[in-house]
């Protein structure tokens, strides 16, 4: 007698039927196990192509960052070779505006305008300049007070102060706005 005989029908059905549920279930988990594992290869594939394409993204914007800021500092000299340039040309007329200034006030120099001789009508007569040294040939010329020669200086000044505040921002302007 066989040792299955002696186990009755019912039990030997029971354990045939838990013999096919442990190699159905063991099937199961190495099925389990083998999926876990080409899942597991793709997503570490995945994940290695991700921080490939991050790592260029970042080179890529840290060469563009280096870009714009060789840009900037390349704009920053060229405005300040300009600022300079605009400050000694103020800085010299100022210096001009002060030394005719000066000579103004020492009667060094004086400023004249030219009358129109042709002109009878105003009935203003305002004496000729005349020279003690010699005789002026051309048109007829009247000093002007000392007082009034320096404002016009100073307005002029101001103007000239003006026109070369105009080209400086004119030339900031010009180098911000011109794509390098």
């Amino acid at each position: 007698m066989r040792l299955v005989d002696l186990i009755p029908a019912p039990y030997r059905l029971l354990a045939v039927g838990v013999l096919l549920a442990v190699l159905l279930g063991s099937s199961a988990a190495i099925a389990w196990q083998v999926q876990d594992w080409r899942y597991g290869q793709q997503l570490e594939q995945q994940a290695r192509l991700q921080a490939e394409t991050l790592s260029q993204l970042t080179l890529a914007a840290a060469a563009q960052q280096r870009a714009e800021q060789d840009k900037r500092l390349a704009l920053e000299q060229r405005l300040s070779a300009s600022e300079q340039t605009h400050y000694r040309a103020l800085s010299d007329a100022q210096r001009d505006q002060g030394r005719l200034r000066d000579r103004l006030a020492t009667a060094d120099v004086r400023l004249s305008v030219l009358l129109d001789a042709t002109e009878s009508t105003s009935g203003c007569s305002v004496p000729a300049a005349t020279s003690t040294g010699g005789v002026v040939h051309g048109p007829t010329r009247a000093q002007l007070d000392p007082a009034h020669a320096q404002r016009i200086i100073g307005i002029t000044d101001a103007g000239d102060r003006g026109l070369i505040a105009l080209a400086a921002c004119q030339a900031y302007a010009k180098e911000v706005s011109t794509p390098k």
